[in-house]
């Protein structure tokens, strides 16, 4: 039987485009410490969602409280538009797959998959039914009768997965749940959970540390401080247009220049550095005052010669690094910035680095840069 079968028995759903989990001024303290404040997320319908930050900002508490194990201190939580906020664990549409895996050790794999079919008095046959096709969803078929210890990381973590889905929640709730891998277990872990998302259409709200595992796996991305939401959206437009500093710097390597407003067309903007040198970014990303302009490592071009249309600033390299595939390297400006610079590996054997001490031109394109305020360290 195919693999759709396990998707979410529909219960007057909304449509595809409505928040399947709403948080309402949910405010989280423990004491004087308030682990989440006054935080309000909406959370689409059949979307793969990950809350991403720090530890300590917030995100697997956000989580608890939406899965019923944490009580908000104020604020309201609903699943498919039905308040929850006072129901206990067992009572919501949800499941939550922890790093744990909190695997039954006496009990196969069959039987741990069966475990919550059984406590809500299904038939035999409909237990068996349901085990089998979210086995082979979850790649499990043939291991029915392997104990946890006789399974790899990956494989447990499979039937920690497997034993969620079977129960066709509104929700899979995912903590951490591929912490405990290895780096080669990790990777091949995310794309079998975004392949097995994709199959079963549930939403997915994936808790997370690692900013390359939520930018690999997940439609839309909260990267959280201090208990609140700093930006959402794409991997791609949270990396290529953060708004924040934090943002800018949680997500991948940032290069900040110091600079200030000067003008504006309806293409781009002018700022002057904080050492006189003058740059563009996108006119629609213009701030007043004291800003910080962004540039990503990769955009970042080592020259010797004046480019054409480009943003350039001098500079001398301090630090160059062959990394195999790329060339790695630091340029210190004369206003004081070390900037980071990544260059593919295209030279080949009869090229080479360009060697500390070197002094160099570094461009970029004027639609590369980002805006962020230069006081802006946390949002709110």
């Amino acid at each position: 039987m195919g693999a759709t079968a396990v998707t979410a028995t529909p219960k007057s759903e909304p449509a595809a485009t409505d928040a399947d989990i709403v948080l309402r001024g949910v405010t989280k303290r423990f004491g004087d410490l308030t682990a989440v404040d006054a935080l309000d997320l909406s959370i689409p319908r059949g979307s793969f969602f990950a809350l991403l930050g720090p530890s300590g900002c917030g995100k697997t508490t956000t989580l608890r409280m939406i899965g019923g194990f944490e009580d908000p201190t104020e604020g309201t939580v609903l699943l498919g538009g039905q308040d929850v906020t006072d129901l206990p664990p067992f009572k919501r549409d949800v499941n939550t797959v922890f790093q744990s895996y909190a695997l039954f050790p006496h009990l196969d794999v069959q039987r741990n998959v069966a475990f919550g079919l059984e406590r809500r008095k299904l038939s035999k046959h409909a237990v068996r039914e349901r085990v089998a096709q979210v086995l082979e969803l979850t790649q499990l078929t043939g291991m029915e009768k392997r104990k946890p210890n006789q399974l790899s990381g990956g494989q447990q973590q499979r039937v920690a997965l497997a034993r969620a889905l079977v129960n066709r929640p509104r929700a899979l709730l995912l903590d951490e749940p591929l912490g405990a891998l290895d780096l080669r277990l990790r990777r091949q872990l995310q794309i079998e959970l975004k392949r097995i998302q994709t199959d079963v259409g549930l939403t997915f709200v994936h808790v997370t540390h690692d900013q390359e595992e939520a930018m690999t796996l997940a439609d839309e991305i909260a990267v959280m401080s201090e208990g609140r939401i700093e930006q959402r959206g794409s991997a791609t437009d949270l990396y290529e247009t953060p708004r924040t500093q934090f943002v800018a710097n949680f997500l991948g390597l940032s290069n900040l220049i110091d600079a200030r407003l000067t003008g504006r067309d309806p293409r781009y903007a002018t700022y002057e550095t904080h050492d006189g040198a003058t740059v563009r970014a996108p006119s629609e990303l213009a701030r007043d005052g004291a800003v910080r302009l962004g540039v990503r490592p990769e955009k970042l071009e080592i020259l010797t010669e004046q480019p054409e249309g480009m943003n350039v600033l001098r500079g001398r390299v301090e630090v160059a690094a062959f990394l195999g595939v790329s060339l790695q390297y630091v340029v210190r400006t004369p206003g004081g910035e070390e900037l980071t610079v990544i260059e593919q590996n295209r030279a080949g054997a009869n090229g080479g680095t360009v060697g500390p001490g070197r002094d160099v031109l570094l461009a970029w394109r004027p639609e590369h840069p980002f805006v962020v305020d230069k006081e802006t360290e946390h949002a709110g």
